[in-house]
């Protein structure tokens, strides 16, 4: 069997950590038993280190980095780099001859082209930054998202993106702009060809109004009054069957008298209730003057648009002619049911004609491709830009990982949020807290005095706030408790308004759980005692008022 790696151990904060000090510490890393580990996993956010390195390092996008994807980007820095043992020096400039032949050095060499120094020895962060911020801000940059702009400027097809956008919706291109990607605009194109596909059934018998934008007008215009005209046309009837039913039929008295006291307009929803027209027997509908000013807009389009093309101008319609005009849409009422579902509706009929050219679907497929085709070359600048940040940051989590070297040697662990001064003292144990309820469950398994502490900074039109929890490691606790206010500092210098909101009661010392049991029976006796003494008060306040009421002795 090959021998096992020797490690070094040393003891801190009375725990047995491995040191990380060579590059075979590093090439071995895979081997060490994670429960040698002191963290398998930390969160993307909330801890000092820079949250892009942190995002290209968590794979899964969960929002932590564990332990498999600390030794993944391990084993891709080994495989970009000749000696991983380059991650211990830091800085985030890389000589080119320190990368093996590979994408990453392709990626590194285009990268530096772009910038207009091909001749360079070494790649750094800030090219990489500045290349992929030029390409950022390019119609074309990889991302697989077109914006119209994309299309030329002569032509129809920056029209499509736009109805594309508009009936499937957006996806922010890497410049920041809305578009489109390839889901999108094949989602729509299969709409267009199920929805020419269905076109292409109608029969030109059936266009009663002669084409299909003017019969479409017209079945519209029938379906806005259909209901309304058959209410109106039955009343005809049981007018002609008993004359004495007119009366009743139309609007009575009392409802006119209703509508006279409010300020009144064609929008007004008792006036719609009321019959389309006054209910004669043998009278035909008006079409102009004797119409419900609720539904003149309406009938007048009917007049225009149906009446007129199919039937023939006139200025009254009777019942015969209003069933011959449904009769004449029927069939195209029936093909038009049968539409495929779809969200292109917004569009109208005459613009998803013009859709169904055939040229417009592979157009936008090469534009798309056209973005794509800079994909690879935009990965390998993403590939130089994480190895630059591995190489500048990935040791660094590493001593706040798999040892908490950092943190005993007071060099400011990455999980130290800041200093929260309160009480006379200085807490550079400070951990910010995301989720206050599930961290103090936990938190008096930590065997110390925790306080947490609502921050606040900022104008009072946006303030920024905070939860952070402070442990108090030496000390009296006695002034401590819900309320207190202090100053809270964080890694970058900004003051925060704190105050105390939750505490969590462990002994700080020797001396003070020695002496807590007696404090909490002085505690306990001064509240039985001030009990006690605000009983008597009230006893004696009830007597005094009772002593008042009692009438003078004779």
């Amino acid at each position: 069997m090959p021998a096992t790696y020797r490690w070094t151990f040393y003891r801190s904060g009375g725990v047995d950590q491995v040191a990380l000090q060579s590059r075979d510490d590093l090439l071995h890393l895979p081997e060490l038993d994670p429960k040698l580990w002191i963290a398998l996993s930390m969160p993307t956010r909330g801890v000092e280190l820079d949250p892009r390195t942190l995002d290209l390092l968590d794979t899964d996008h969960d929002g932590h980095i564990r332990h498999p994807e600390v030794l993944a980007a391990l084993a891709w820095a080994q495989a970009a780099l000749k000696d991983v043992g380059r991650l211990l020096d830091g800085g985030d400039t890389i000589p080119l001859d320190a990368l093996r032949d590979g994408p990453v050095l392709v990626g590194a060499k285009r990268l530096l082209a772009n910038l207009g120094k091909p001749d360079a020895k070494a790649v750094s962060l800030d090219d990489a930054m500045n290349a992929e911020h030029t390409f950022a801000h390019t119609l074309f940059n990889g991302d697989g998202v077109i914006v119209p702009e994309c299309a030329p400027e002569a032509g129809a097809l920056r029209g499509v993106i736009a109805d594309i956008m508009t009936t499937h919706g957006t996806v922010v291109d890497r410049s920041g702009k809305p578009g489109i990607d390839q889901p999108r605009a094949i989602a729509f194109f299969a709409e267009a060809t199920a929805l020419a596909a269905w076109q292409a059934k109608v029969d030109p018998s059936i266009l009663a109004a002669g084409d299909l934008v003017a019969t479409t007008a017209a079945a519209d215009a029938v379906r806005a009054v259909k209901t309304k005209l058959d209410d109106y046309f039955t009343r005809y009837r049981l007018a002609a069957f008993d004359p004495r039913a007119a009366s009743a039929l139309n609007a009575n008295e009392a409802e006119l008298a209703a509508l006279s006291a409010k300020e009144l307009s064609p929008a007004t929803a008792e006036i719609a209730s009321l019959p389309i027209a006054r209910v004669e027997a043998g009278a035909a509908l008006p079409l102009g003057d004797g119409v419900n000013p609720a539904w003149m807009a309406r009938i007048a389009e009917l007049a225009r648009a149906a009446i007129a093309p199919i039937l023939g101008p006139r200025d009254r319609l009777a019942e015969a002619d209003w069933h011959t005009l449904v009769d004449r849409l029927a069939a195209f009422e029936a093909w038009r049911e049968a539409r495929p579902a779809n969200t292109l509706e917004p569009l109208g009929v005459e613009r998803l004609q013009q859709l169904g050219d055939a040229a417009h679907q592979p157009a936008i497929a090469a534009l798309i491709e056209q973005d794509l085709a800079i994909k690879p070359e935009l990965d390998s600048m993403v590939d130089v830009e994480k190895l630059c940040r591995l190489q500048r940051d990935f040791v660094k989590l590493l001593r706040n990982y798999v040892n908490f070297s950092e943190f005993y040697a007071k060099k400011g662990a990455v999980f130290q949020a800041g200093t929260l001064y309160l009480d006379g003292r200085g807490c550079t144990l400070v951990v910010e807290v995301h989720d206050t309820a599930k961290h103090a469950h936990m938190a008096p398994m930590a065997g110390a005095y925790l306080a947490y502490c609502d921050c606040v900074r900022g104008g009072s039109d946006k303030p920024e706030k905070k939860v952070i929890a402070a442990a108090f490691t030496a000390g009296d606790v006695d002034n401590l408790m819900v309320g207190r206010n202090g100053v809270f500092v964080d890694r970058q210098g900004h003051d925060w308004e704190a105050t105390i909101t939750k505490v969590i009661e462990n002994p700080i010392s020797i001396r003070q759980a020695f002496w807590a049991p007696y404090k909490k029976a002085v505690r306990l006796i001064e509240e039985r005692v001030g009990k006690k003494a605000a009983e008597a008060a009230e006893a004696n306040s009830q007597k005094l008022g009772h002593a008042g009421d009692e009438p003078p002795a004779a």
